[in-house]
């Protein structure tokens, strides 16, 4: 790999990785263009450091996902829970409706703290010239 390709592709890496701080301002809104760039660029960093950093936003970018899917999916089952008991007069369902809720908040908690915590190690590691594990 030439000498400007490999800086052109650490410069990418910034970027991408600055891309995933920024979406947290905007709502989410830009959490989709870094993991589309990441895809886009993956090959060329094939079989160097760089492609670490590549697959480490990819692998965080999905869990994180699923991490805030199963959030929202425990906090939508729980509203109807809540909604039934508090209809029925059933303060059993409401409180373990509520508990679903509170995990389902808990969850997509983690999965933003736990995205932010592999954003920053990972653009520590890039701006160290390290791979990420």
């Amino acid at each position: 790999m030439t000498d400007t390709k490999h800086r052109g592709l650490v410069t990418y890496n910034h970027i991408t990785y600055f891309l995933y701080v920024i979406s947290y301002f905007t709502a989410g809104l830009l959490w989709i263009v870094p993991i589309v760039m990441n895809y886009a660029k993956r090959r060329d960093a094939k079989g160097t450091w760089l492609a670490t950093h590549f697959d480490w936003q990819i692998k965080t970018f999905w869990y994180s996902i699923l991490l805030f899917i199963a959030g929202i999916w425990c906090m939508v089952s729980s509203v109807g829970g809540i909604g039934i008991g508090i209809a029925a007069d059933m303060g059993d369902i409401v409180q373990g409706s509520g508990m679903l809720f509170f995990i389902g908040l808990l969850i997509m908690g983690f999965a933003v703290i736990w995205h932010l915590y592999r954003i920053i190690r990972g653009w520590i590691a890039l701006a160290d010239g390290r791979p990420v594990p």
